[in-house]
């Protein structure tokens, strides 16, 4: 029997951690239940899925991954100042994680970078945002 990698439609069990580059652990498998998802599913970033292709069982890798494969370069246009008033009654702090309503009544998180009586500093950016990160793997299984 040929050895599975990991490619388009494959079922893949994995251990991994994501760290920044300066160190800083994001997340980690390692101290726990081992990650399972089908390639393609949505489950993983594609940029992350992609750079695990050809791997097969038994794989150690450790995969760095520039802003633009991993959560996207920091955009200035999601970083938006509000009205105050629109926080009434919440004790604000800077690095507090507010939940919104777009549109479409979809939650969307922003962080509150800056505040004063008037405004509010918001950032709209997934928090890895602009960060080189990097993916360490242990390939367990590919079906």
């Amino acid at each position: 029997m040929t050895e599975q990698l990991i490619g388009p439609g494959k079922k893949v069990t994995l251990h991994f951690a994501i760290k920044m580059d300066s160190g800083q652990l994001v997340d980690s498998t390692f101290d726990k239940k081992p990650a399972t998802f089908t390639v393609g599913d949505g489950s993983l970033l594609p940029g992350f899925e992609h750079s695990l292709f050809g791997l097969g069982t038994g794989a150690k890798q450790s995969i760095t991954l520039a802003p633009e494969k991993a959560f996207g370069p920091h955009n200035p246009n999601n970083v938006q100042k509000l009205s105050r008033t629109q926080f009434e009654g919440m004790e604000l702090s800077e690095g507090l994680m507010v939940m919104f309503s777009d549109a479409a009544k979809a939650q969307l998180p922003g962080v509150v970078k800056d505040f004063d009586a008037q405004q509010v500093t918001v950032d709209f950016n997934h928090p890895l945002a602009g960060q080189t990160l990097i993916f360490d793997v242990e390939v367990i299984e590919v079906i």
